[in-house]
């Protein structure tokens, strides 16, 4: 019986304060008995979390106290047992690693599009304006083989610090398509998206949500296999429950 409730969030967020929140959050997640990671930097958090449903979604309700954070909607799903071996709360230079310091998404998000959005548009062969469509996997190469949208650009990174580069080299073979950067959860096909932004890149969006939420809010159409998830559970089906390994 799967009665573990698991939550992925994000937000870009200005978080001078991030080391008094990293003590704060740790305690209310001890306490809670909750495992996981959450990572703080001034640019914002992203946590994963996983316990009993009313010990994490109470922590979140304590979270949304904070109005900073008020607007957090996590990503569900569920495992019959505990994913994590620990709670840990860090403070990082980035939550999610570029080595791009231009890319600020707390000063503006790129466009973001609904998992239905992109369904039809997968299915119609193209965006509501009749240009072409295509996906593009931010994500590392390891990941994009356990799953990915049929089609998908994938540039074989191995680490998301690759990215900016991997964009110089192939940006030409952008040009005059609609993108629509994705990965597992959101956070880094939005830094993603804004980078391709900056290049020049007319028509860009990010998938809201990434692939899980795709998962959850479409029947999972276009896209083939799993989706790889940094946990014990390894990966998840289009169902959002843990695949046989």
């Amino acid at each position: 019986m799967n009665q573990i409730l698991n939550i992925s969030a994000y937000k870009f967020v200005s978080l001078p304060d991030a080391e008094a929140l990293r003590s704060l959050l740790h305690e209310r997640a001890q306490a809670a008995d909750l495992k996981g990671t959450i990572l703080l930097a001034e640019e914002g958090i992203n946590l994963f979390l996983a316990g009993p449903p009313e010990a994490v979604r109470g922590f979140v309700a304590q979270l949304h106290g904070d109005a900073r954070f008020t607007d957090i909607t996590p990503k569900e799903s569920w495992s019959a047992t505990q994913p994590f071996r620990k709670m840990l709360v860090k403070v990082k230079g980035e939550i999610i690693r570029m080595n791009h310091p231009t890319i600020r998404p707390a000063n503006g998000r790129a466009p973001a599009v609904t998992p239905a959005t992109v369904r039809r548009w997968l299915e119609q062969g193209a965006d509501d304006h009749g240009r072409p469509v295509v996906t593009l996997d931010t994500r590392n190469d390891f990941e994009v083989d356990h799953g990915t949208f049929e089609g998908a650009i994938d540039w074989r990174i191995t680490k998301f610090t690759e990215f900016p580069a991997a964009l110089q080299a192939h940006k030409a073979d952008l040009q005059g398509k609609t993108v629509v950067s994705f990965c597992t959860g959101g956070i880094r096909c939005e830094k993603a998206a804004i980078l391709m932004q900056e290049a020049g890149l007319e028509h860009v969006f990010q998938l809201e949500g990434g692939i899980l939420k795709y998962f959850e809010e479409t029947d999972g159409a276009h896209f083939q296999g799993d989706c790889f998830v940094f946990d014990e559970r390894r990966t998840l089906g289009q169902d959002l429950k843990t695949t046989p390994s």
